[in-house]
C-alpha cells in the first residue's frame, strides 16, 4: 500500500502530522501567556546566549519593530536584559535572565515528558520506524 501513494499525497499527509505534532508539542510549556514567537525566541537566547534584534528578527522571520515588541514583553516579564554590546557600546544585546533560561528549561521537559509517554505506547518497530524517520526529516529540513 505504501508503494501506491504519490509524493503530492505523502507530502500533504507529512505536512499535516508535522504541523499537528508541532501544535501539541508547543501547547506543553511553562508560561500559557507567552505568544509562540516569544517562546521561541527565548528558547534561541537560551540555546545562543544572546542576540541583537537584528538576529532574532532574521532568526524568527519577522521585522525589526515586530521583534522589538517580542523583546520588550519578555523583557517585561523577567526573562531577558537588554545588555550594551562589549565590543559596540552602541549596538543592544539581548541575553536571557536566570528566569528565562528557567522557564526554557521547564519548557523543554514538559515537552520531553509528553513525547517520551506518546513513544512508550508504541511498538519497538514503530519507533524503529520513526528512529529514521526523524534522520530523514532532519536532512529534508536542512536541505
Amino acid at each position: 500500500m505504501a508503494s501506491r501513494i504519490t509524493t503530492h499525497d505523502l507530502s500533504s499527509a507529512l505536512r499535516i502530522a508535522v504541523a499537528r505534532l508541532s501544535r501539541r508539542l508547543r501547547a506543553e510549556k511553562e508560561d500559557d501567556e507567552l505568544s509562540d514567537s516569544q517562546t521561541s525566541t527565548l528558547a534561541f537566547l537560551v540555546r545562543e546566549g544572546s542576540g541583537t534584534i537584528g538576529r532574532l528578527s532574521e532568526h524568527e522571520r519577522v521585522k525589526p519593530p515586530s521583534m522589538n515588541r517580542i523583546v520588550n514583553h519578555l523583557e517585561q516579564a523577567g526573562y531577558v536584559a537588554r545588555t550594551a554590546d562589549a565590543e559596540d557600546g552602541r549596538k543592544v544585546v539581548v541575553v536571557p535572565t536566570e528566569a528565562g533560561r528557567g522557564l526554557v528549561a521547564e519548557t523543554r521537559r514538559r515537552r520531553d515528558a509528553w513525547l517520551h509517554q506518546r513513544l512508550r505506547g508504541l511498538t519497538a518497530e514503530q519507533r524503529a520506524v520513526l528512529v529514521e524517520a526523524a534522520a530523514i526529516m532532519r536532512e529534508v529540513a536542512d536541505s
